[in-house]
């Protein structure tokens, strides 16, 4: 193994350990509501290993268990994960001497701790094995992580005690991840303006306050970029 790659593993890892103390118990609230929702084990683990996103997962279980039909619910996950064709574009630039399957697996353990814990130094690293082994590495740690924590929540569904309250550790992972991506104006910005709208437009059906709120918190991002950068330019 190439000692670059070595070492950019071990500080990936270093990178991402503090910050992955709230996946384990997200991942079990996750398994919890697929079970919840009627899926057995077997559609449980399959769509967390089709899937692997957990806010798309989340969003999608809702319309499962109302029977919604399944264009509604392929749009549900698609939208949820929209953010994902901007931070592969983001980091796109650090794997372009990859080869094709290694840019195709990358994409798939792609997550929004991954992008915002490493995509700094990813996109600043000189050396392509070190920048594999910093990216690879944390990317499969946070898979498995993820992948015990849903076996515990679906196989565990009928023991785990449900006032443990696991879904405040979920909300607590979430703000662990945004505090670090809202450290610029536009993504403060977006944060807020996506936030907002989802609480207010909330009321509206088939869960379109929540598309109608990511439009508004991208838009409101692009805009204030814009803007931004054209202030800059004066």
């Amino acid at each position: 193994m190439d000692p670059a790659f070595r070492q950019g593993a071990r500080e990936g890892l270093r990178t991402v350990l503090p910050f992955s103390v709230g996946t384990l118990p997200w991942a079990i609230v996750t398994g919890l509501a697929m079970r919840s929702t009627g899926l057995s084990e077997l559609e449980s683990m399959g769509m967390s290993l089709l899937v692997y996103a957990a806010t798309a997962q989340l969003g999608a279980l809702p319309l499962i268990a109302s029977g919604a039909p399944l264009w509604l619910i392929f749009l549900t996950g698609l939208v949820l994960n929209l953010r994902f064709l901007i931070f592969s574009a983001s980091i796109a630039p650090a794997f372009h001497d990859r080869p094709w399957a290694q840019r195709l697996a990358s994409s798939y353990l792609l997550t929004d701790s991954a992008f915002t814990l490493l995509s700094p130094r990813l996109l600043t690293a000189a050396a392509p094995q070190w920048r594999w082994g910093y990216y690879i590495a944390p990317a499969i740690y946070g898979w498995l992580l993820w992948h015990v924590g849903v076996l515990i929540g679906v196989f565990g569904a009928d023991i785990l005690p449900r006032d443990w309250s696991l879904e405040f550790m979920a909300t607590i992972a979430l703000m662990v991840m945004l505090v670090p991506m809202a450290r610029t104006r536009p993504m403060l910005l977006a944060a807020l303006a996506g936030g907002i709208s989802a609480v207010l437009l909330r009321g509206l059906p088939l869960r379109l306050g929540l598309f109608a709120a990511i439009a508004i918190g991208i838009a409101t991002g692009f805009a204030a970029e814009h803007w931004q950068t054209r202030g800059e330019e004066k």
